[in-house]
């Protein structure tokens, strides 16, 4: 039989798939043949009648399944970047099929008892660190996948693991059909005052390309908050496009996810209660660095107070300044017209200076150069799984290729709201693997011959990605489960949190902030007021952000008990009153995700984690302090930071890693300073 081009060995650049020979009928046969080739594999492993050894187990399973680890990585990479009806059936054919493939090998009897005894013996094994977070890490899942189980409870936790496989499967896939659904369709270009020409004329590409003959086309984001809000000076266009925003997945029809919600965190309460835990929340923090839900919750809580004290201020300035009642639709319009009120110079010009192109060759890679002493070098010769994505090959300051970096910036139809990291191909010394990574964006896609202009955001969000990036790349790990950003959930927005602080560091900016026609640098007075516009957090960005965590903490400190007695039933008033009990209920801001879209903890893996982004925040404005007091973009600086942390992935412990990294554990008060809640939290 043919080699299945999925599971082919590639002859590209550190695995690179050949995706031009991979065609959409291949997957599920390649995904059955990587399955049963797995299987055999741990059967081997846990039928071996030898002593016991940690070689022979767990660092033997650390090599098996690398066909479904090949074919995983293809895969759904594609579903999130680019889905097809196809894709989105072959994904939900497969989500069950590979819980029940995970559960097989967690449950295996004779496999669970050579990790227990071995983890029993763990103290005598004169293990390395790495090898004995691995064995830990390897003995808790079996436990949380129910190995300690009887027999009908292993059999619940299957029906339960295979259920919530496609529920949140059908989440992603409902969130992304309706949020092309519910684009706002203009056909009055006054509508549109206020955007860009590149804009509009984006919107106008948009119509056509969703198959309208007139018009334009208002796509939405990810985010309750449309950037588009910021611009547009028509309030009725502004309630239009908010109205859509966050009606998504509750406006009823197909694509409606209120049942997929309640199911999905029944489903999830009850997996909790049968592995001993409380709830949800306490069952996936356990794996966190945070040491329980409840000291979760009193940092929400604490964070709350301060910002809702700072929201009160900034609402009586936006009100003083607008002269009128503000609305839900309007608040991040007037926050734009506040920064232009009180910067020195108009900020208006900035995005002039910050075309995409430039800002990744002289911002992006050269601050990553000038940190960690790596080039990027284009790879056309190189192709990537849509004609978009773009690959480039990384060298170490030694000259060594160390990895493949992809970049699939443009927004399209077919691709998932948001911006992420995917690994392709993990770093692994125990496999020979190196590096092959993934940053996906939505940025606008500008006409032929025109630049794509970057916003504040999104510049922030480029540098945050490529942040994730760096963490993949710069791996030097040898356990591929270990890699990279193999690390707790609330530890992994770390270091791509700390990468935003170079997008307008003086000497990153400097660098490449050039205006996209004249090339002339950015004026210093324009470059001085936009760090000055960025160096505070506003309260309405700060408020959103706590209201997703607390709701996301809401629906998973659900019981078993709460959700047989009705009270999540009801999404709607559900979320109204686990905000409102929270003191974060603002008809003025709501969420940064909504219950009917909120896809990282629904759809993706932010379930009770969502709160991980401030708890990291933590350890980043303090990061930020200790790059400055050793000269900001320092190769010496940038060495340590990625022998301690970068590197390591999950085969140190992060906490105690960034505790050495500082000398003293991290503070909360630079976080405090960054968001402008100092004042308001004293």
């Amino acid at each position: 039989m043919a080699t299945n081009p999925v599971l082919a060995h590639s002859s590209l650049p550190h695995g690179l798939p050949d995706f031009a020979s991979i065609a959409d009928d291949d997957f599920v046969p390649a995904f059955e043949q990587a399955m049963a080739t797995h299987l055999r594999e741990v059967d081997v492993i846990a039928a071996d009648q030898s002593p016991v050894t940690f070689a022979g187990v767990v660092e033997a399973l650390e090599r098996s399944g690398q066909d479904l680890a090949r074919a995983a990585g293809i895969f759904f990479n594609l579903v999130g970047a680019d889905s097809t009806p196809e894709r989105n059936r072959i994904a939900t054919d497969l989500a069950p099929r590979l819980s029940e493939h995970a559960s097989t090998i967690a449950l295996d009897p004779r496999l669970f008892a050579k990790i227990a005894d071995l983890h029993d013996r763990r103290a005598e094994l004169d293990l390395d660190e790495a090898s004995l977070r691995l064995l830990e890490k390897r003995f808790r899942e079996s436990v949380r996948s129910g190995a300690g189980l009887d027999d009908d409870g292993q059999r619940q936790m299957r029906e339960i693991s295979s259920r919530l496989s496609v529920l949140t499967t059908m989440f992603s896939q409902h969130v992304l059909d309706e949020s092309n659904a519910a684009a706002v369709h203009v056909t009055d270009a006054a509508s549109l005052d206020g955007l860009s020409a590149s804009a509009v004329a984006a919107a106008r590409d948009a119509a056509r390309d969703a198959g309208r003959d007139d018009g334009y086309l208002i796509t939405l984001e990810l985010p309750t908050s449309q950037s588009v809000l910021t611009s547009l000076t028509d309030p009725d266009t502004r309630a239009t496009v908010f109205a859509a925003s966050t009606s998504r997945g509750t406006r009823g029809g197909d694509f409606d996810t209120r049942d997929i919600v309640t199911e999905i965190v029944g489903l999830r309460a009850r997996r909790a209660r049968l592995l001993g835990y409380r709830d949800h929340a306490e069952y996936e923090i356990a794996e966190q660095t945070a040491p329980d839900a409840e000291a979760v919750e009193t940092v929400l809580r604490d964070l709350v107070s301060a910002a809702m004290r700072a929201g009160g201020r900034e609402l009586t300035r936006l009100r003083a300044l607008a002269g009128e009642e503000i609305g839900a639709a309007d608040l991040t319009y007037w926050l734009a017209q506040d920064r232009r009120a009180t910067s020195a110079v108009s900020l208006d010009d900035f995005t002039d200076y910050c075309d995409l192109e430039t800002v990744l060759r002289d911002g992006v890679f050269h601050a990553a150069g000038q940190l960690y002493g790596l080039r990027f070098v284009p790879r056309a010769d190189l192709a990537g799984y849509h004609p978009d994505v773009r690959v480039w090959e990384v060298f170490d300051d030694g000259g060594v290729s160390v990895g493949l970096y992809l970049g699939d910036y443009y927004a399209r139809r077919s691709k998932r709201g948001g911006a992420w990291m995917n690994n392709v191909v993990d770093q692994s010394q125990l496999l020979g693997a190196q590096p092959v990574v993934v940053n996906v964006c939505n940025f606008t896609k500008p006409q032929a011959g025109e630049p794509c202009l970057l916003d504040f955001d999104q510049l922030t969000t480029l540098f945050h990605e490529f942040g994730h990036a760096l963490h993949g790349l710069l791996s030097t790990v040898r356990y591929p489960s270990q890699s990279g950003t193999s690390v707790p959930r609330d530890f992994v927005e770390f270091p791509s949190q700390v990468n935003e602080m170079w997008a307008l560091h003086p000497s990153v900016l400097g660098n490449y902030a050039r205006h996209h026609v004249t090339g002339a640098p950015m004026p210093a007075d324009l470059a001085d007021a936009a760090r000055a516009a960025t160096a505070t957090e506003s309260a309405h960005s700060t408020i959103e952000y706590l209201a997703a965590a607390v709701l996301d903490l809401a629906w998973h400190r659900v019981t078993v008990e709460d959700a047989a007695s009705g009270v999540i039933d009801d999404v709607e008033a559900f979320e109204q009153r686990a905000l409102a009990q929270a003191g974060v209920g603002s008809d003025l801001i709501p969420p940064r995700y909504r219950t009917g879209y909120f896809n990282h903890i629904f759809g993706g893996g932010y379930a009770a984690g969502y709160y991980s982004y401030i708890w990291s925040e933590i350890l980043d404005a303090e990061t930020e302090l200790w790059f400055t007091e050793r000269g900001g973009l320092s190769r010496a600086a940038g060495r340590e930071f990625a022998d301690t942390t970068l590197s390591r992935g999950d085969s140190v412990d992060p906490i105690a890693a960034h505790q050495r990294l500082l000398g003293r554990p991290a503070r909360i008060e630079p976080l405090l300073a960054r968001r402008g809640l100092a004042a308001a939290a004293s």
